[in-house]
């Protein structure tokens, strides 16, 4: 589905910010503002979420056998006042969790790896391909797992001299791994089954 993109009508208005997220409805809708924009997605389709969840099942496993770090889908990540998103999936070591963590359960700063799913829709690709990998790069993101459940294939952006770019693209028949996840090993096929 298309997200709606609520964005200032001239230069003079107000950008959104994350206090603003607080007043909009609890309508099954996902709000995000990056950069000041608002963006608007409705509820995913089935396999999307199936491949949010095994991206879950696999990091939870390993995370639990190594002890090195945290998964979760859909955590609240506040970058600043005017870059409050919801990653797919997150990865965090246990060293940044406890000094980004707030009260309220939201990270306050990059997670290691943001896993975006692509969902339909020309807005849906860009906000994930173009303004969130910018985004995650700014941020400090290290990696950026852009997951096309529909190609079956996933793109992976590392850092690299500051900022991600693109490492290798992965098709179903290859196993996804990360220097960041040491001995981390699972076949693509079990993420898009």
């Amino acid at each position: 589905m298309t997200p709606a993109i609520i964005t200032p009508e001239t230069e003079g208005q107000l950008l959104w910010t994350s206090a603003d997220l607080e007043l909009l409805p609890d309508n099954g809708n996902r709000y995000e503002i990056i950069n000041g924009e608002l963006f608007v997605t409705r509820a995913p389709h089935w396999k999307h979420q199936a491949t949010c969840i095994n991206f879950c099942f696999e990091l939870k496993d390993w995370s639990t056998k190594t002890g090195l770090g945290y998964v979760s889908m859909g955590a609240g990540v506040i970058f600043g006042n005017k870059d409050d998103v919801i990653p797919d999936v997150l990865w965090i070591s246990k060293e940044k969790y406890e000094a980004l963590i707030d009260t309220a359960g939201h990270l306050l700063g990059a997670p290691d790896i943001a896993i975006e799913v692509l969902s339909s829709g020309t807005e849906n690709e860009r906000r994930d391909r173009e303004v969130k990998l910018k985004l995650y790069s700014s941020q400090g993101v290290l990696e950026y797992w852009i997951a096309d459940w529909r190609a079956k294939q996933i793109k992976i952006y590392r850092r690299e001299n500051g900022v991600l770019k693109l490492a290798m693209t992965l098709f179903e028949s290859d196993t996804l791994t990360s220097p960041l996840l040491p001995e981390f090993a699972c076949p693509l096929a079990q993420i898009f089954e």
